[in-house]
């Protein structure tokens, strides 16, 4: 494994983070279903713990808290060689019920339920998982500078924030001498790298940490899907007729140029193969190729994907692979 220290504080991350939004049984806040039951969801963390990994990302409301209960469960006794980072923010329930949103209230009570799920005393990174357009910063700021002092939090990150919101937050933390912000966790893949237009330079000036997600693009970027056939027998995409439900069809991807997609996955293939290796390690090392992405959450559905994922840091694509990749790719930082 290879690993990166996070932002400007001191905290050094796995450069591949485990997804926990796998684990669990039944459908998903995208409407995916998910099938790793305990014991399997056990051997996975393990697994990727004997792989040099420490990074664990999960949320409230990933799987009704399935997420985080087995995590718990598949760090166990080793919970000490982990860095968990969970979130809060998205409604569980009903948010005019204060089971959602960025309140005091609601921050302080999500992470009592989240250790408890978890089963640890502290959590290594608390997210807010999305702007609260509803609850001002400053009230979010003094829930999360009362769990990093009473020890229930190490360090605070946002997800999903724009490049502005994340400056603003920074400045008031930092007016008020609270534990500042040091990560920001976001989409970005070779079919959508909007984050490049702003947020990176601003991280890169700031000192902010940036963590990705779907980096194969909600499996469209897999190489199971090309122009010829962009509907494989036992795949998602399989039960849609058209392009215009892409959306529903790849999620995790969200809006994409289908054709430039499948060139991309084209290209992807052809650097696989000069490689010996699996479209996914060669999207998962482009990635982490990236000076200014300090680590990659992947997921996985079965032990094979793990261990696929898990081959990405002995990839080492040249200079001219990563050449062609940005170039193909390039005009997706303007979607």
């Amino acid at each position: 494994m290879k690993y990166n220290r996070l932002g400007n504080s001191g905290l050094i991350v796995s450069k591949l983070a485990f997804g926990a939004g796998a684990l669990g049984v039944g459908g998903n806040t995208l409407g995916l279903k998910k099938n790793i039951p305990e014991k399997m969801a056990i051997e996975l963390v393990n697994k990727a713990l004997d792989a040099g990994i420490t990074l664990f990302d999960s949320s409230d409301i990933y799987l009704q808290g399935q997420s985080e209960t087995l995590l718990g469960k598949g760090l166990g006794a080793r919970r000490k060689d982990a860095l968990i980072s969970t979130k809060t923010g998205l409604p569980t329930g009903d948010p005019n019920k204060n089971t959602g949103g960025l309140s005091y209230r609601r921050m302080i009570q999500a992470c009592d339920e989240s250790l408890k799920r978890l089963g640890t005393d502290w959590i290594d990174i608390y997210y807010c998982h999305a702007p609260d357009a509803r609850t001002p910063m400053d009230e979010s700021m003094r829930a999360w500078e009362h769990l990093v002092t009473s020890g229930r939090v190490r360090y605070v990150g946002v997800s999903n924030y724009q490049a502005w919101q994340a400056a603003t937050l920074m400045q008031m933390q930092k007016n008020a001498n609270f534990s500042p912000l040091v990560c920001n966790e976001v989409y970005h893949s070779l079919l959508g790298r909007q984050i490049e237009r702003e947020l990176v330079p601003m991280a890169r000036s700031s000192g902010m940490g940036i963590i990705t997600y779907e980096a194969l693009a909600g499996g469209f970027l897999t190489g199971k899907y090309t122009k010829e056939n962009p509907r494989p027998e036992g795949t998602r995409a399989a039960q849609f007729k058209g392009d215009e439900r892409r959306d529903e069809m790849f999620p995790g991807a969200r809006r994409f140029d289908g054709n430039l997609g499948y060139e991309i996955v084209a290209l992807l293939s052809e650097i696989a193969k000069a490689h010996n290796c699996s479209v996914p390690q060669v999207v998962l090392a482009w990635t982490i190729s990236k000076p200014w992405i300090n680590s990659v959450i992947f997921g996985m559905t079965k032990m094979e994907h793990l261990v696929d994922n898990l081959g990405a840091v002995d990839i080492t694509l040249s200079e001219e692979d990563i050449a062609k990749l940005d170039k193909i790719s390039a005009g997706t930082a303007a979607l």
